[in-house]
């Protein structure tokens, strides 16, 4: 990485303005799941330990530009400062006079958490004069929200810019390392044999990914939706299936490219109906019938898969291979999860419905690394500049 970070600067006695990813969800007043929290400890508590002050800036939802009360961070305030054991001092906004007198008097080892940037519709503009007011506020940048470093917005880019023209460093801090480190030697140099998995529903969505994987990696292993489209373009009937029809041609160049390193399933899991309790069969892929839909790959794809996955020293492996959200249709996804865990490759996991499988399988601790971020890692995959990254200085 030719970025520099937080252990490349002096901190000490610095107002750390740290651009988290605290986009989390909530229930009933309450953080529901605090993942996206623990991540920027590190970073958070690195910077503290260090004799810096701590100003947070963090999107959540999407109020488009205005104030929505159920989408205020108080929540969140509340459940780091339980995990950081220290208070953290909550604002009403992001920008204003009031914030600039409490980021000018914060103390070594104070933290504080600005108001929602996503208040402002500013923030989604990057707009420069909204990035110098964020600017203002710290005496360094820091962006530790890897989920976000694929918007070019005020808070991830444009305050970059705004604090490195005000003389100060603009780094990445310790969370945002480690996601370009692990998916950067897998883009870059990644030990082979080099195997990607790639699900989720359209293909339209990660054409990108798929051709710079196609000449990247050894294999690579479809699910999901988009695997009916590959069928739609080998000519078979698929039913009520999801199928991209304006991505069949896609597909079909993509066949010709990948030939044998492209690994479909051999067998689907078909319903009736688009619910969890729907009737189901496992069918060949050419063998779904009127009135049906693949919403799973069935038990010898699996067993196809990790055949494929055999020998693998790198693995990565993005989007679920089934209608994750329904748990009858979710097996697929959990079962290549257990597959994974038993591998001795370095396996990364690509954020978003699979990171939530990989969780929620309780294997987590069995995987290299886990991004935080879904859009974010499959954009540095297809070999994106991240406007996040980009903005940061060099070493």
């Amino acid at each position: 990485m030719n970025k520099r970070t937080i252990r490349d600067v002096d901190v000490s006695g610095q107002r750390a303005l740290v651009r988290v990813d605290f986009n989390v969800p909530l229930a009933g007043g309450e953080v529901a799941d605090d993942t996206r929290i623990r991540a920027a400890l590190p970073t958070i508590e690195y910077l503290l330990q260090q004799g810096a002050s701590v100003i947070l800036m963090s999107h959540l939802g999407r109020p488009k530009g205005q104030v929505v009360p159920e989408l205020q961070l108080d929540p969140v305030a509340t459940r780091l400062a339980r995990l950081l054991e220290r208070p953290v001092q909550k604002l009403n906004d992001c920008i204003g006079p009031e914030v600039a007198e409490a980021c000018a008097n914060i103390q070594p080892g104070q933290v504080i958490l600005l108001e929602n940037t996503r208040f402002h519709r500013e923030e989604k503009d990057n707009d420069p004069g909204f990035s110098a007011q964020l600017a203002a506020l710290g005496d360094l940048y820091v962006n530790d929200a890897f989920g976000t470093a694929h918007r070019a917005h005020a808070s991830t880019a444009g305050t970059a810019g705004a604090m490195r023209q005000r003389g100060g460093e603009a780094v990445a801090g310790l969370l945002l390392q480690k996601e370009l480190e692990f998916l950067g030697r897998a883009v870059e140099n990644p030990e082979r044999p080099f195997v990607a998995i790639l699900g989720g529903v359209k293909i339209s969505d990660k054409i990108g990914v798929i051709d710079s994987l196609l000449e990247r990696c050894d294999r690579l292993l479809i699910g999901g939706g988009m695997a009916n489209t590959f069928f739609a373009a080998m000519g078979f009937e698929m039913g009520d299936s999801l199928v991209e029809e304006a991505a069949v041609e896609t597909a079909r160049d993509l066949l010709a490219r990948g030939k044998s390193r492209l690994v479909l399933p051999v067998d689907v899991v078909i319903a009736d109906a688009f619910d969890n309790d729907a009737r189901t069969r496992v069918v060949a892929p050419d063998q779904i019938a009127p009135g049906w839909r693949a919403l799973d790959v069935g038990p010898k794809t699996i067993s196809t898969f990790e055949s494929a996955l055999g020998g693998a020293r790198t693995v990565v492996w993005n989007g679920p291979l089934g209608a994750f959200e329904m748990p009858n249709f979710a097996q697929s996804t959990f079962a290549l999860a257990r597959v994974l865990a038993q591998s001795a490759a370095t396996t990364i996991v690509g954020g978003g419905d699979s990171a939530a499988a990989v969780h929620q399988s309780g294997l987590a601790d069995r995987f290299t690394h886990i991004s935080t971020g879904g859009g974010a890692s499959l954009e540095f995959l297809e070999g994106k500049t991240l406007p996040g990254v980009a903005a940061l200085s060099a070493v």
